[in-house]
This record gives C-alpha cells, sequence and structure tokens, in this order.
C-alpha cells in the first residue's frame, strides 16, 4: 500500500530520516504512518502498551495496529506485555484523574522502553502517537518523552504536534476508511472503571469491548 500524499512534509530531528514510533493504538498512529511514509521517513512501530486493560482489549488494539502496519508495509515490533510491573509501577496512584500523576507515570513507563529499544537497535530519534489524541495532554506526554530520552547520550525524543496542520480531522478520516476498532476508553483499568461511571450517571450502558468498529467521524477516540 502507497500512504497518501501531503502537500508538505516533515523532516525529523538529529539530521535523520529513520524514526522509531511508538504506537498505543491504530486509531491514533494511523494517520502519524501515513504522514512519515509520505515524508520519505524510514518507520518502525514499537507497541509496548502494558497499561490496557483487560487482555482481550489489549490484543484487538494490538492486531489492528499490526494489520494496518502489514497493509502499509512498516515494520512492527511486538513488545512484552508486563502488565504486572505496570500495577506496580502506578500502584497508589489509582484514584488519580485523568491527565494526572498516574499517566505522567504510566507515560514515563511506555517511553523508557521504549527510549531503551532505540538506543539498543541504532535509532536517534523516537516519538509518540500518544499526542494526537485530544484526550491527552501534549504537554505531559512530551515532558515524558524527554526524560526518557534524556537516559540516553544521543537518543532525541521528537516532539512534533501531530495535531496540526489537520493531522486531527485526518486521524478520524482515516480510522472510518480503514474501519479501526473504536476503543471507547484509555486503556487502563481505572480508566474502564472511570469511564463506566460516568456512562451510568448519564443513563447510558457500559462500554461493550470489542464489539464497535469506526463508522463516525463525531465519535472521539480515547487513546
Amino acid at each position: 500500500m502507497t500512504a497518501i500524499h501531503r502537500d508538505y512534509k516533515i523532516t525529523p530531528p538529529n539530521g535523520t530520516d529513520k524514526v522509531l514510533l511508538h504506537s498505543c493504538c491504530a486509531p491514533c498512529a494511523g494517520e502519524i504512518m501515513e504522514t512519515m511514509v509520505s515524508s520519505g521517513i524510514d518507520l518502525t512501530i514499537f507497541f509496548y502498551n502494558p497499561n490496557i486493560h483487560p487482555r482481550d482489549e489489549y490484543e484487538m488494539r494490538k492486531q489492528e495496529n499490526i494489520r494496518f502496519a502489514q497493509k502499509m508495509n512498516i515494520p512492527f515490533i511486538d513488545a512484552d506485555y508486563d502488565r504486572d510491573n505496570w500495577f506496580k509501577r502506578v500502584k497508589g496512584l489509582e484514584f488519580e484523574p485523568e491527565r494526572g500523576k498516574r499517566c505522567s507515570v504510566c507515560f514515563d513507563m511506555r517511553f523508557e522502553r521504549s527510549a531503551l529499544f532505540a538506543q539498543e537497535n541504532g535509532f536517534t530519534v523516537f516519538t509518540s502517537s500518544l499526542g494526537l489524541s485530544r484526550w491527552k495532554d501534549m504537554d505531559q506526554i512530551n515532558e515524558s518523552g524527554l526524560r526518557a530520552a534524556s537516559r540516553y547520550p544521543g537518543i532525541v525524543y521528537w516532539t512534533y504536534n501531530w495535531r496540526k496542520r489537520g493531522g486531527s480531522a485526518r486521524m478520524y478520516e482515516v480510522a472510518k476508511r480503514e474501519e479501526f476498532y473504536q476503543q471507547e476508553y484509555c486503556g487502563c483499568v481505572y480508566s474502564l472503571r472511570d469511564t463506566n461511571l460516568w456512562r451510568l450517571k448519564q443513563g447510558r450502558e457500559r462500554i461493550d469491548k470489542g464489539t464497535k468498529f469506526y463508522k463516525d467521524p463525531t465519535t472521539g477516540y480515547q487513546e
């Protein structure tokens, strides 16, 4: 598959055309993948998301990302699902709000592993699809990415604003075109809990995981 060509090209920092993309999911990563390929960037996907719960939700999101990566002939790195370590990292933060301290700890864990993989495998630049979602605080994400990169001399976290130049709108277009699985909560068990509590207060049914695929461009993805 050839990606849709944009009317502009993006250039990674560090004088490289080789980038490791930490992907949280296909809906967020799809537009970024197409933009990078269209810009001539040598892209590899790194899927490390031990926060996603339960396991069947994790597998659904991962397989959707693999499907699109294969369609675009992009290498896909399937990292460990070390869920127990994630729970240890966020212990005591179970009732933090979205965009709170628990999210920072979660981003740190995922980016630390991404930066390590980059350092061990010849990448000098890594970035993440997390910042494309309107549900996330981009500054919070970038701070975690920069912290992780600072552990390794020569490694740079690319703080590109993927939302600009219509990136957010194209995210929905790509998701609709590819009929990606439509996730309705951030990913962790605590976001699932809080989202369902909110839905029940609004008189809505609980999330029915694994059943909805993207059709409606007005519906927002959570990470």
